[in-house]
């Protein structure tokens, strides 16, 4: 399932979260790349150690422990901390699929890479290309969204960024373990959980509703790992 979640951000927190992270060093994107994807990627990235990237992320994590459309999409059991990348003159990314297991190199924790997000810090109309190629069985689809919005799709995708030509792009990405591991069994659960909303509000007290939530919770139940 791909979902694009608006105003994760506001954006008074993302020109906060940008005015730390444009004065900070930037290092080479490679570092946190593996064999594979370290080939194709040409880009720049905070240190995962560096002060600034912890607090930025920091005040991302938060704003995703409120966002009750991403919990419902991601059902995260645990999220990598945001990392913090930035694309320009020509920088771009290939072809890649991440990789299964992350481990956050500061404190050693594992993760399994079910659902790869990219949260936009840059308005699309300040830089051209850098668009979020994301292939599927239905094709390729182009993500170049508002800032302070974010896209999920599974981490099992192959995925490319395309060179930039104008401007800059910086953006936060990270990794969600999932506490249903299936994105098929994700994307059912989040259509049954949009339709209980639409049925609450729509027709509230509706004995339909105690019986949607049930199968709902019996299917997480069932599926979870919590």
């Amino acid at each position: 399932m791909m979902l694009q979640i608006p105003s994760v951000l506001t954006a008074e927190q993302v020109a906060r979260i940008r005015a730390r992270i444009d004065a900070a060093k930037w290092i080479d994107g490679r570092a946190t790349a593996g064999y594979q994807s370290g080939e194709v990627k040409h880009n720049e990235q905070l240190p995962e150690d560096s002060a600034v990237a912890r607090e930025a992320g920091d005040e991302i994590a938060g704003a995703l422990g409120a966002h009750q459309l991403f919990f419902s999409a991601a059902l995260p059991r645990q999220v990598y901390p945001p990392l913090f990348n930035r694309y320009a003159a020509d920088m771009n990314f290939g072809n890649h699929v991440d990789g299964a297991i992350r481990v956050h190199g500061p404190s050693g924790r594992r993760l399994r890479a079910d659902i790869s997000a990219t949260l936009f810090l840059t308005a699309p109309e300040d830089y051209d290309g850098g668009e979020l190629l994301v292939e599927d069985s239905y094709g390729v689809h182009s993500v170049k969204l508002q800032a302070g919005d974010m896209v999920l799709y599974p981490a099992t995708s192959l995925h490319r960024v395309t060179p930039v030509t104008r401007g800059a792009r910086v953006s936060s990405f990270f990794w969600i373990e999932s506490m249903v591991r299936d994105d098929a069994q994700r994307a059912l659960l989040f259509d049954m959980d949009m339709a209980i909303l639409r049925l609450t509000r729509d027709a509230p007290g509706h004995a339909a509703l105690t019986a949607l939530t049930g199968c709902y919770h019996n299917l997480l139940r069932m599926w979870a790992q919590a």
